[in-house]
């Protein structure tokens, strides 16, 4: 396991980069993921503007400004942040043994942060000078939904967080109790279905605002949702963050299938779980006393095989809607399936004990169904109306 990049270049390349410690493998997937579903679904809200389902809107923009008090401060502030974290860092000597305790507790290096923020702030201000008008000037311009996939993300993000934290403190709720500032602050701890949720009621909020169909822009981001996912599990697999399966002492089904494929202890797992590694000194020394089921990397290969399909047959659907319907289908099946053999907490006052993600997952796949077959009825019904006004 690399519980940040620093073992992994140490491991892999015999590096030693004492700064990539800063850099959690998890976080590193997720970072990877956003870039990668931009990128994916810039290309596809592309290519439904190509074919007429989705247009440009028009906003005012004020030209040759000079920089505002508030992007000033928006940048010093950003500034000083990385400064006084990340820069500072490296200039204070036991931060780097634990980068996730430095990071969320108050320590940092104060004359850095000043300095970076101010620095920050410089560039703003140069950048508006060099643009800056006699006359500052109102300007309507053309803005296309790929132009708005940076905003998007960032909805998905925070808001994506903000859900996943929620929903895994209400799964976990004894947990929560007795560290609810631990429990919210930390890394760790981040429930799918709950950063699904609130992402997308957050996205479809501000798609509504922008006028931007939300039809197409489910459909658009249907194979996306999937291939974010995949990426997102590599994180947790190569990290141990504590996503894997229950304990398997079962024979291998097929003799030549490798043994960390069926059952896995996960040795230096980021969160310290299981009994200590012999011959191991330092952080990250321990492993699962029994071995299980590798469940993240099962979901990789299954999730990855999904995005393929819907990446695959997204150009053969025309109803509108029917792609986002497959994804919830494949979506529930996926994550209903991999309960069975995951670590997670069961309700169990409910027939055949669930998981909280198995009933959103039943939820999501009976949505998806619906989805398909009313979608269908409707694309069917405004083609017999169209043509009868024809």
């Amino acid at each position: 396991m690399y519980p940040n990049l620093y073992y992994a270049f140490k491991d892999l390349f015999g590096i030693e980069l004492s700064g990539f410690k800063l850099i959690n493998t998890f976080g590193f997937f997720v970072a990877l993921c956003f870039i990668i579903s931009a990128w994916v679904l810039t290309l596809e809200l592309k290519r439904k503007q190509q074919q007429g389902l989705l247009n440009f809107t028009e906003e005012k923009i004020v030209i040759g400004a000079p920089a505002s008090i508030s992007d000033l401060l928006i940048n010093f502030l950003l500034g000083f942040i990385f400064g006084y974290k990340i820069i500072g860092a490296f200039t204070i000597s036991d931060a780097l043994n634990d980068p996730q305790a430095f990071i969320l507790s108050s320590r940092g290096n104060l004359w850095i942060g000043i300095l970076v923020g101010l620095f920050f702030a410089g560039l703003k201000w140069y950048e508006k000078n060099k643009q800056k008008l006699a006359n500052p000037e109102e300007r309507m311009v053309r803005i296309w939904p790929q132009d708005r996939v940076s905003d998007l993300l960032i909805y998905a993000a925070g808001f994506g967080f903000l859900g996943a934290k929620i929903f895994h403190n209400l799964e976990n709720w004894g947990d929560f109790v007795k560290d609810p500032i631990g429990a919210l602050i930390s890394f760790s701890g981040l429930t799918f279905y709950g950063g699904l949720i609130c992402a997308g009621a957050a996205i479809m909020l501000y798609a509504r605002r922008i006028k931007l169909p939300i039809v197409h822009l489910v459909d658009a981001f249907a194979p996306v949702l999937m291939l974010g996912y995949a990426i997102g599990r590599i994180g947790c697999q190569l990290s141990g963050d504590g996503d894997w399966g229950i304990v398997n002492n079962h024979r291998k089904p097929i003799s030549w299938m490798p043994e960390w494929l069926w059952a896995y202890q996960y040795p230096h797992n980021v969160i310290g779980e299981g009994a200590p590694i012999p011959g191991c000194s330092g952080p990250y020394c321990n492993q699962l006393i029994q071995s299980v089921y590798p469940t993240a990397l099962y979901e990789v290969i299954m999730c990855s095989v999904v995005f393929i399909v819907l990446w695959s047959i997204r150009k053969k659907i025309k109803v509108p809607g029917q792609l986002f319907g497959i994804y919830l289908i494949f979506n529930g099946m996926e994550r209903f399936t991999i309960e069975s053999i995951r670590v997670n907490t069961h309700y169990e006052s409910l027939p055949f004990k669930p998981t909280q993600a198995q009933i959103i997952s039943i939820v999501l796949f009976l949505a998806g169904v619906v989805l398909v077959f009313q979608s269908k009825k409707r694309f069917e019904k405004n083609k017999s109306t169209q043509q009868a006004d024809s």
